[in-house]
């Protein structure tokens, strides 16, 4: 017995060794799997942001745009901060950072100085006023606009279109609430580049009105030709 008894300690040891390090194994397996279907799920979730599969509505597109379209597609593109989709519309197109021709020539794209798509403020999205943003000309207040982002969805509903000159940011102040200000140039169809912009404010349904509470913070214009006024952020030409 007393031969057998430091036999069974080191037995006992190995097992409970064993036991710690299969344990220990199952643990790192779980984890990996648990990184790799967050994985996975992340990339299902920025191909779901990605540009929408074949060619979006084109119907009142201008040829010229259509070009720099099918041009655009050839150059590498960053990650989706968003998918835009306005059903009365049509419209379906991914949120890109920026809002330079190369950009919005693929896409729409978000202003830089204003909120992040799906954050709390104003978010302002420009697109071309013979491209993306065509059919903006029907769009009305109560009309539903969607935006996904990898936060999540949300719907908002227009609350007013007006039209202003270029040098007019104040349409991309900073709002208490969660809002989307989409520009485009003005009139839609106009031969050379269009002296005005197309405003459309949209926000989050349920929320208070967006516009009631501007801040006082104004973005500087791109368009407007006052040196003042020309950054890096404010109204893209959108054309």
């Amino acid at each position: 017995m007393e031969v057998r008894r430091p036999l069974l300690l080191v037995e006992r040891t190995f097992l409970i060794v064993g036991l710690i390090g299969l344990a220990g194994w199952g643990v790192y397996h779980l984890r990996a799997a648990s990184s790799t279907q967050q994985s996975l799920q992340r990339f299902a979730t920025l191909r779901s942001l990605a540009l929408p599969a074949g060619t979006p509505d084109q119907s009142l597109w201008s040829p010229g745009r259509v070009t720099a379209w099918q041009k655009a597609l050839s150059a590498p593109a960053p990650d989706p901060l968003a998918v835009l989709r306005i059903p009365k519309i049509h419209l379906e197109a991914p949120v890109l950072p920026g809002s330079d021709d190369r950009t919005l020539d693929r896409a729409v794209g978000y202003i830089e100085g204003t909120a992040k798509p799906g954050e709390q403020g104003n978010s302002g999205i420009a697109g071309h006023r013979d491209g993306f943003f065509r059919g903006l000309k029907d769009i009305g207040p109560g009309d539903v606009i969607e935006l996904d982002t990898l936060q999540g969805s949300g719907a908002y509903r227009v609350e007013r279109v007006w039209i202003v000159d270029p040098e007019d940011v104040s349409v991309l102040d900073p709002t208490t609430a969660r809002a989307l200000t989409l520009v485009t140039c003005y009139p839609f169809y106009f031969v050379g580049s269009a002296p005005r912009r197309f405003i459309v404010r949209a926000v989050l349904a349920g929320d208070l009105a967006a516009s009631s509470l501007p801040a006082a913070w104004r973005p500087p214009c791109l368009l407007c030709g006052n040196p003042s006024f020309v950054a890096a952020s404010g109204f893209p030409h959108v054309r």
